[in-house]
């Protein structure tokens, strides 16, 4: 049953994926509009620079500064040796 199921989301899936494609027009970008005035292009460099290291660089400054002006590593016992019990309240009474 749920083999079924499975396949049945594939292929309702990607038949609606199949249909949008079909169904979407051209983007249009080799006819001007009025007052369209596009800048000159990027290069290859530029566009990975832009859109790929310029926030990986800025996404590690930001993790930097969080982590360099973080005041909660203050020293904590996370240990065991922390813990009083029973056992513990007798031995040392």
């Amino acid at each position: 049953m749920d083999k079924k199921n499975a396949l049945r989301a594939g292929a309702l899936a990607s038949g609606t994926t199949l249909m949008m494609l079909l169904m979407s027009s051209p983007a249009l970008a080799v006819a001007r509009d009025d007052g369209d005035d596009p800048g000159p292009g990027l290069s290859a460099v530029q566009t990975v620079g832009l859109y790929v290291l310029l926030p990986l660089a800025l996404f590690a400054v930001i993790a930097g500064l969080v982590m360099a002006l973080d005041k909660s590593h203050t020293k904590k016992d996370d240990t065991t040796s922390n813990i009083t019990t029973k056992g513990d309240a007798q031995v040392k009474a």
